[in-house]
């Protein structure tokens, strides 16, 4: 049976590591672009929104569809800042789901 110090030992490195591993995240930009390039959003590997940029000549299409292309976008970039942030825990813990970590 392993040691009560050896796991502790082991989850502290793990807790460091991961630590380090949303630090980096937090640091990553991913940039999305929608609406044929008129839709440009920012956001961190942590899913914090960055920026929203609108090319202004889009503004003056039809409403329905820049509101479409402005959420689109959005999506996108909340799709792959979890993709990015699961791949990168994954790698952490061994594939384990780690709840509450994104």
């Amino acid at each position: 049976m392993v040691g009560v110090g050896k796991l502790l030992k082991q989850a502290q490195k793990m807790q460091q590591k991961m630590e380090e591993a949303q630090s980096l995240l937090s640091q990553e930009l991913i940039e999305v672009s929608g609406g044929g390039g008129a839709v440009t959003v920012s956001v961190t590997g942590q899913g914090e929104f960055k920026s929203l940029n609108l090319d202004p000549e889009f503004l003056k299409e039809d409403p329905e569809f820049v509101s479409e292309a402005i959420l689109q976008a959005i999506v996108d970039a909340s799709e792959q800042a979890k993709k990015k942030s699961d791949e990168t825990m994954s790698g952490l813990t061994g594939g384990m789901q780690m709840p509450g970590l994104f």
